[in-house]
């Protein structure tokens, strides 16, 4: 099979679309959300009750101050990995509820 110049992958034309209508942004924040247990483990992500993304904040409602206390110091790592995995600065803070 040959592919002609303007042909594009799925993966291509599915990226183009979202950042056409504006949505890249939220689809990724919704795969945040999805995520979470492989970011952050299953043990930690299983305490989180509330998770969502608002003006490039992460806001988190956690059940535990010994969990909220673990995901306070690895903060930093938590917001290079959202942020590697959007390939965007999805998040630049962590706001706990």
């Amino acid at each position: 099979m040959i592919r002609k110049a303007n042909d594009k992958s799925l993966k291509e034309a599915i990226e183009q679309m979202l950042n056409v209508y504006k949505i890249k942004r939220k689809f990724d924040e919704t795969h945040v959300v999805a995520a979470w247990p492989d970011l952050v483990g299953k043990p930690l992500a299983n305490r989180t009750k509330e998770l969502y993304i608002r003006d490039k904040k992460l806001f988190l409602r956690i059940e535990s101050s010994v969990v909220k206390n673990e995901i306070m110091q690895m903060r930093t790592q938590i917001m290079d990995k959202i942020n590697e995995e959007a390939k965007a600065e999805l998040v630049v803070e962590i706001i706990f509820l």
